[in-house]
């Protein structure tokens, strides 16, 4: 028993220094990308989910899970060769998914699913910082044609938006990327703990796309109201800084309202 205690001990060891170089990659992600502040939380939140699911799992090994381990250690230093950071944290869910299968046979590796998943939130993904730009630019657009419609004498010209008495642009920390992701988040825990049909937690998941676009829209539009109003210090300076929590807080609000009409309110059993 001393043995075997041992011998695992010295596995996750090695198994701890052969992350590393990706754990010291995804902190300084989360430190320096805006994106992703909220990376940090992400494997305390599975892990948690995690804890509450072991108890009761019945240990069936099967040797069928180190194929997976395999691979997802190939994938992992493959793509740490290379520096892809993003598909070799991929690769690390893979193997971690491959030592419950060995360890907790498939009903483990089933029942563990979503905190195996859920990891896939603290990876910062190349994709989602380069879509920034064109998202502004189409919240721009939009938000002006808002305001248009309610006789804001208001112009757009790619990024840039003309007001009488202050010329604006609207860059990439508009374009509601950050609400997307954090919404995205907060969307997965809570489709998790909800009792309902999986095509209505499914459609209430990717509803959180458009209501954030929405949300982003409806702000910025009104930021280029208070600009008119009172100027582009006060827009941008004052109001761009708060506003963001505010329709944060109303595209959540919407959100637990849809969950409402889809019958996704209930807490569900976790066993």
């Amino acid at each position: 028993m001393n043995i075997t205690r041992l011998l695992t001990a010295l596995i996750l060891l090695m198994g701890a220094v052969l992350l590393l170089p990706l754990w010291r990659w995804l902190l300084l992600e989360w430190w320096s990308n805006d994106y992703y502040s909220h990376g940090l939380l992400v494997p305390w939140i599975s892990g948690f989910f995690a804890w509450r699911i072991i108890p009761h799992l019945e240990r069936k090994p099967e040797d069928r899970g180190l194929v997976l381990v395999a691979i997802g250690v190939t994938v992992y230093l493959v793509f740490l060769y290379f520096r892809a950071f993003h598909f070799a944290a991929l690769g690390m869910i893979l193997l971690f998914a491959g030592m419950i299968w060995t360890y907790w046979g498939l009903a483990g590796l089933k029942k563990l699913t979503f905190p195996l998943v859920f990891l896939i939130f603290m990876i910062p993904f190349p994709f989602v910082e380069a879509s920034s730009l064109p998202l502004s630019l189409l919240t721009g657009q939009l938000a002006t044609r808002l305001m248009q419609g309610v006789g804001l004498d208001v112009t757009v010209q790619g990024a840039a938006v003309t007001l009488p008495n202050a010329n604006l642009i609207v860059g990439a920390q508009c374009s509601g990327v950050r609400s997307i992701i954090t919404l995205f988040t907060l969307a997965a825990v809570f489709t998790y703990l909800v009792e309902g049909q999986w095509l209505r937690k499914l459609l209430l998941f990717l509803a959180v796309i458009p209501i954030a676009i929405l949300g982003n829209i409806v702000r910025v539009s009104s930021l280029l109201w208070v600009a008119n109003r009172w100027g582009a210090d006060a827009g941008f300076t004052y109001y761009h800084d708060y506003s963001g929590f505010v329709f944060f807080a109303f595209s959540f609000l919407l959100f637990i309202l849809l969950a409402q009409i889809l019958g996704c309110n209930k807490i569900r059993s976790e066993r």
